[in-house]
């Protein structure tokens, strides 16, 4: 029998103070989890117009390929046309990751943890645009977007889940290879050409699997990797504490990441520092393309000032704005900028390597049509996102691309 409403207000009303304390702190944590382990500065890509439907993974039960939840992965795909038909580009979802039980099981009562909260629809925007004024290079190729339900980059091994007893799935890698194999009998194991990109974690999880994408295209295919946003930096905190180290080091941990990391670098130190892209891009034997900002905004506030380094809000503002930040405070970012430059020292010699690094205060740039390419994109030597990987991708020019330092660069949008 259903509660009319007066009556549910009733009971809620005969709460006891120390149940409505317990509810309080219950939606403070999971707020808490949402805010820190939860990308929000990745966009989003639903809208009302070029709207492309999801589909769950017809491979994914067989594999035993399950969201955080267990929930069946999904991805949208919007078919190629004319001189496309043959070439593949799939993006990687970005969204985040989680490093404890708790926020994991947060996370999978979200979109980024259970297919249960997917849009049964979404926009491609930017480098998945079917448009070709908005997507010159790309806009004909078979485009896919592989959902992100897993919390560690598409990584994650059912290993690790045996310490948990709560239920989660651990199966990243398993989804990953899972919808993998549902693409290639879609029709992309005779592909002609392809890219793998992703955004933010995502982003990330492009450089992780970069080689296993090549290997399993035809052998004569034009494959390259393009990361956005996600060439996280292995520095300290603006209180010397290595916040992101150790928070990679939970998620290696918890989800057994290690055996999707690059075996290599595992061989040689801590498998969670081998999750930071300077200790093993230059081992990816496929070309690999990285957009960032030389500012990166996820990074600055989760990375070199989480909320947990800045208790007194003194960079409440600045890290939330570049142009609150006083001159103390320009220098610490201007040293960040200087450690993304000496990250990417070794890759910047790789002559099959692109990049694109702005001074924008940004993250995530080539699923958004306004940063890829559009009248008002960010520019550097006058080309867009959008140009500069098209250019790489089709060997029209090398493309290394780095901006002078802040505040140089007037087309950023930040």
């Amino acid at each position: 029998m259903e509660i009319p409403r007066f009556s549910f207000l009733l009971q809620c009303k005969k709460w006891a103070k120390s149940d409505w304390l317990v509810a309080s702190i219950g939606f403070v944590l999971v707020v808490f989890f949402l805010s820190f382990f939860f990308d929000p500065t990745v966009p989003s890509i639903t809208s009302p117009t070029n709207l492309v439907k999801l589909k769950l993974s017809s491979k994914a039960k067989e594999r035993g390929a399950f969201c955080l939840d267990g929930s069946l992965p999904g991805y949208h795909f919007d078919k190629g046309s004319g001189s496309g038909s043959n070439s593949w580009l799939l993006h990687l979802q970005g969204g985040g990751w989680c490093n404890t039980i708790a926020s994991c099981s947060a996370r999978a009562m979200t979109r980024l943890g259970s297919s249960n909260y997917f849009e049964d629809e979404v926009e491609f925007p930017g480098v998945l645009s079917n448009d070709p004024s908005q997507n010159p290079d790309f806009f004909n190729w078979n485009r896919v977007v592989i959902r992100y339900c897993d919390g560690a980059s598409f990584a994650g091994h059912p290993e690790a889940e045996f310490k948990n007893g709560t239920g989660l799935f651990f199966r990243g890698q398993l989804i990953w290879e899972a919808i993998m194999d549902e693409l290639l009998l879609m029709g992309m194991s005779d592909a002609k050409q392809g890219i793998l990109t992703g955004c933010s974690a995502g982003g990330l999880a492009t450089l992780i699997h970069c080689d296993y994408f090549r290997d399993h295209l035809p052998k004569d295919a034009d494959v390259k990797c393009v990361s956005d946003g996600g060439f996280f930096l292995n520095v300290l905190d603006v209180l010397g504490n290595p916040t992101m180290r150790s928070f990679y080091q939970d998620v290696v941990t918890l989800q057994g990441v290690d055996k999707s990391l690059d075996q290599n670098c595992v061989a040689k130190m801590e498998p969670s520092t081998c999750m930071f892209p300077q200790e093993f891009v230059s081992n990816i034997r496929t070309p690999v393309f990285l957009v960032n900002a030389a500012y990166d905004s996820w990074q600055i506030q989760n990375v070199l000032v989480p909320a947990s380094a800045d208790s007194d809000k003194s960079w409440a503002k600045c890290r939330l704005s570049i142009k609150e930040c006083d001159a103390a405070q320009m220098n610490v970012l201007q040293g960040f900028r200087s450690s993304l430059m000496d990250a990417i020292g070794t890759f910047h010699q790789n002559k099959a390597g692109g990049m694109f690094i702005d001074s924008c205060l940004i993250h995530c740039q080539t699923v958004t049509q306004g940063t890829w390419h559009s009248p008002t994109s960010t520019r550097i030597e006058n080309k867009t996102i959008a140009e500069s990987v098209g250019d790489w991708y089709f060997n029209r020019k090398p493309v290394k691309l780095i901006d002078c330092p802040y505040p140089c660069n007037p087309s950023c949008h930040n």
